[in-house]
């Protein structure tokens, strides 16, 4: 028994209609008391109640699986994945996923591999740069079926640094505020030139909370030109 209230957890993956058994839910449990000790030496997270990272880490990052399918061996690349969101719990809820977790900071990364280690898990990796040089890599450019990233950037310039990683007709997936309609209108220039078009826009509740998240489907319909990602730190200071 983990000493952890799980009614929160559990009736939230119902809603989202998310199979899972008392392996997974004590892997959550497991995450959440590795973050909590890791984040007394270093800055990972500033949710620390356990019901709160419940929601707006756990939950959160699981939402897109209202819409999308995460149940078969595909390829996901987690871009700026900060303390493992939404990378790991994709993991341990939709365990046949092969995910790629790319950061820029690598005492993070450090931190993932003694989660991914602890929790034995499996076809998940970790991978330190920024994307803009590894989305330049050939063994990481338009080799993912999909991409994730709950990275704190506006739509344009979080596009550059995603979008190349992307196969075509594979999606990328960008988890945004309620609030972020002109953002996500601003960037469908951008989503354009990178060789994606949004394809759909879900609005989902957040279980437990009054947040109301939008994710954002781009469906990558041809290959990125070879120009892009500029150098690192371009997407972000001048935006297509």
């Amino acid at each position: 028994m983990s000493g952890y209230n799980n009614d929160l957890l559990k009736a939230a993956l119902n809603k989202l209609s998310i199979e899972y058994d008392d392996k997974a839910i004590e892997k959550v449990d497991i995450f959440y008391k590795m973050l909590i000790e890791k984040n007394k030496v270093m800055n990972l997270t500033s949710i620390t109640d356990h019901d709160d990272f419940i929601t707006k880490h756990i939950i959160d990052s699981l939402l897109p699986a209202c819409h999308i399918s995460f149940n078969d061996r595909q390829a996901v690349i987690d871009v700026g994945t900060g303390a493992g969101f939404p990378g790991i719990p994709l993991k341990i809820f939709f365990p046949d996923l092969n995910i790629t977790l790319l950061d820029s900071l690598n005492k993070r990364l450090l931190f993932l591999n003694d989660v991914i280690k602890e929790l034995d898990l499996n076809d998940i990796k970790t991978v330190h740069g920024r994307a803009e040089d590894i989305a330049k890599n050939p063994e990481y450019r338009e080799k993912y079926d999909t991409g994730v990233s709950r990275a704190v950037a506006g739509m344009s310039s979080l596009s550059e640094l995603c979008i190349p990683f992307i196969k075509k007709d594979g999606k990328f997936v960008f988890y945004k505020s309620k609030e972020s309609d002109n953002e996500i209108n601003e960037s469908v220039k951008a989503v354009e030139i990178l060789g994606g078009k949004i394809q759909d826009i879900f609005n989902v509740d957040l279980y437990g909370t009054d947040i109301v998240r939008k994710i954002v489907v781009v469906k990558k319909t041809k290959n990125t030109p070879n120009k892009y990602p500029r150098k690192a730190g371009t997407p972000l200071r001048d935006p297509l």
